[in-house]
């Protein structure tokens, strides 16, 4: 079976579907990957043969991927929310497309068509990697395929902190800023724990000196470093978001934009975080909130963000639901 993976050129939007591409290129099927070459080195390191569609960067348009269908010729097309043109495309082709997403279903007005409104590319039923408890409830009653979100992260150098708490900080790679960047640093490393900041669209050197309990990289790997942390705080990114759930991490959300307020509210609606918003993202105020969410005797955001992760472990894996992409056909 041949299957054509496609997504905007971003991490954000990438590597999401990672997990299921290995698994169905494991499973003995061959596996494409549109997108722009920004994101090309990882997949081509995990054999998914990425290539850029026409002279598409970010977006593709059903007018990039007409022609690679034609050449291809896939049994079926898995296209994330963010690219309703492969939707079209696939649609238009009478190739079967499964859409898959990265996290909760998109909130309306942040600049994405809603893929169950697109009227050109119907009915066609959705890889869901969020946890139903978080699931926005509507979309429950969508056509939808579970899939256990596993993290995925290309290495980086490896971080050690001796037996200190561990505080993972970073602002993801689209929003954020220097500023909001530099007064978490100061508010984190005013407790007794060790701070590894992943920067991100921020250059390291924008930050200036840090203290001796804070680690600076402009990368880090999420996948190698959740499993050790005991409190993240971030922009409410949904990679970012379901792999501190994943492992049972409470967290600290200061949301900046697109789906990342969504999100912040169902993980404190959960009881798995906090959140602060705009001006009350004060250094003092980031200390504070870690404070409480830090390893203790009594700790309910702790005890949520584990009943979470118990939810997410029990999600069929990667390697289930490549199994069933011949069904889908």
């Amino acid at each position: 079976m041949r299957v054509l993976f496609a997504s905007l050129a971003s991490v954000g939007h990438t590597y999401p579907l990672i997990p299921l591409a290995i698994a169905a290129r494991d499973a003995g099927h061959e596996v494409h990957f549109a997108v722009g070459d920004a994101v090309h080195e990882p997949l081509a390191a995990n054999g998914l043969r990425p290539f850029r569609p026409a002279d598409a960067f970010y977006e593709i348009y059903p007018e990039d991927l007409e022609p690679e269908l034609a050449r291809l010729k896939p049994d079926l097309v898995v296209h994330e929310w963010g690219l309703p043109g492969a939707a079209v495309a696939a649609h238009r082709a009478g190739i079967p497309g499964l859409w898959h997403g990265f996290g909760r279903m998109i909130p309306a007005g942040i600049g994405f068509d809603l893929p169950t409104r697109n009227a050109e590319a119907p009915g066609r039923p959705h890889v869901d990697i969020c946890p139903p408890s978080l699931q926005d409830p509507d979309f429950l009653a969508e056509p939808r395929v579970p899939l256990r979100p596993v993290p995925f992260s290309p290495p980086s150098a490896p971080l050690t902190w001796g037996g200190q708490q561990v505080v993972y900080l970073t602002l993801g790679t689209a929003f954020g800023s220097a500023e909001l960047l530099g007064t978490a640093i100061r508010g984190l490393a005013a407790l007794d724990v060790h701070v590894v900041v992943a920067t991100g669209r921020i250059r390291p050197e924008e930050l200036g000196a840090v203290p001796s309990n804070v680690t600076v990289r402009s990368w880090v790997s999420q996948a190698d470093l959740l499993p050790d942390v005991d409190v993240v705080v971030h922009h409410g990114g949904s990679g970012t978001t379901l792999g501190a759930l994943a492992v049972g991490a409470p967290q600290l959300l200061l949301p900046q934009g697109a789906d990342q307020f969504a999100n912040a509210e169902a993980v404190v609606g959960a009881g798995a975080g906090l959140r602060l918003l705009g001006d009350e993202a004060s250094a003092d105020a980031i200390a504070d909130q870690v404070r409480a969410l830090l390893p203790h005797s009594r700790n309910a955001h702790r005890d949520a963000a584990r009943v979470l992760a118990e939810e997410i472990a029990a999600m069929p894996s990667p390697e289930d639901v490549a199994r069933r992409l011949p069904d889908f056909q």
